[in-house]
């Protein structure tokens, strides 16, 4: 424990220095969704429990939990009533003396046929709709991730896990980056309580941006009184997740698990909780009421934010809002369902989304399924 301690110092005050430089404080957004019905079910707080294969996202030293099979998890979720596109998969690869896990992650994010009205209006000023053509935008990211046990006694595990990831946008036939970055986590289990600590881009991952346009689109552009953009890199600064979770029983066969995360960012004030500079923290709470390890029910809350009151006029009057979620869970043998219900921080006209996701342990040979 004072290991883990010493290392959180450390890197607090290596993010608080590192956070000094020029950085986009809202950068790859789409990485901070979250990966798993279950993880969003819980609002997130998932960082010290996390044991299956979206442990490449939330935490890679969870990994180390995918024993015996390789397993896949997938995951498909729309927001914006359809408009946004939200999918993600992962496969996670056990070797044979369970001390380690390999995993490969995919995660997109979309919004298909957005129109492109740049050549709507002719020369003349009459109007043409058939100059309006259909383009996509989307982000990528695709992770390696590596997780090995460092101890394992009667009382005390502890692993750790690191993540490769390249990061590829596009918004249609205008615009192209490429990124590259690393985390790495660490989770140590003792008893009933479970322990995490993860750095996300802790080598401040970076986009560089390149940018086509026609001449004649140039030319519109111009016109317009629109910026024609130029190369350009997006950095994304360090942040450090801290999470603690513990198991209550209640019963022979049922047990809740309540796992709390804190998300400290160090690039100054952000709209949180935990308002200062430069370091903020965004909390997230998290709960999994467990049945006979079958049947799952979740429920979360995270995404605190101070908004303007509904109907107040003079826009003085600010509240806090937040993201609440839930879901549920059910398991099969080898295939686990899970759902999860959320909505997007909203407080006249809640965005709700639903989400599934599937995991499925992929068996082997009969007598490493005999032994699992």
């Amino acid at each position: 424990m004072k290991r883990t301690l010493a290392l959180l110092t450390f890197l607090t005050v290596f993010f608080s220095n590192t956070a000094t430089a020029q950085f986009r404080k809202y950068s790859n957004e789409f990485l901070n969704i979250g990966a798993g019905a279950r993880g969003l079910a819980m609002g997130g707080a998932q960082i010290a429990s996390v044991s299956d294969g979206t442990s490449g996202y939330w935490n890679p030293a969870g990994l180390v939990h995918v024993k015996d099979v390789p397993q896949i998890n997938l995951m498909h979720a729309e927001y914006f009533a359809g408009i946004g596109k939200y999918d993600f998969a992962g496969l996670a690869f056990p070797s044979a003396n369970k001390k380690r896990t390999v995993a490969i992650t995919g995660l997109r994010f979309a919004v298909d046929d957005i129109m492109n009205t740049l050549f709507l209006v002719e020369p003349d000023g009459s109007i043409n709709y058939n100059n309006i053509q259909a383009f996509s935008s989307a982000d990528y990211a695709f992770l390696i991730s590596f997780a090995q046990k460092l101890k394992e006694t009667v009382n005390k595990d502890v692993q750790f896990g690191v993540n490769a990831k390249v990061i590829h946008r596009s918004v249609g036939k205008f615009a192209k980056a490429w990124g590259f970055g690393l985390d790495a986590g660490v989770q140590i289990r003792k008893g009933k309580w479970k322990f995490g600590v993860v750095g996300r881009d802790i080598t401040t991952t970076f986009n560089a941006w390149s940018f086509s346009f026609t001449e004649r689109e140039k030319e519109v552009l111009y016109l317009t009184n629109n910026e024609i953009p130029v190369k350009s890199t997006e950095l994304t600064a360090p942040r450090l997740v801290i999470g603690a979770a513990r198991e209550f029983k209640l019963g022979k066969k049922s047990s809740l698990l309540a796992e709390a995360n804190f998300d400290l960012t160090f690039d100054g004030q952000r709209n949180t909780i935990l308002s200062a500079n430069p370091v903020s923290a965004d909390p997230k709470i998290g709960l999994e009421f467990n049945v006979n390890n079958v049947f799952y029910l979740r429920a979360g809350i995270n995404n605190f934010q101070k908004a303007l009151a509904d109907g107040d006029t003079l826009n003085q009057k600010k509240v806090w809002i937040y993201q609440p979620g839930g879901g549920a869970g059910f398991k099969i043998q080898n295939v686990t369902i899970d759902y999860a219900f959320t909505n997007l921080a909203n407080q006249s006209n809640p965005l709700f989304t639903h989400v599934f996701s599937l995991r499925l342990n992929l068996v082997g040979d009969t007598k490493r399924t005999k032994s699992k």
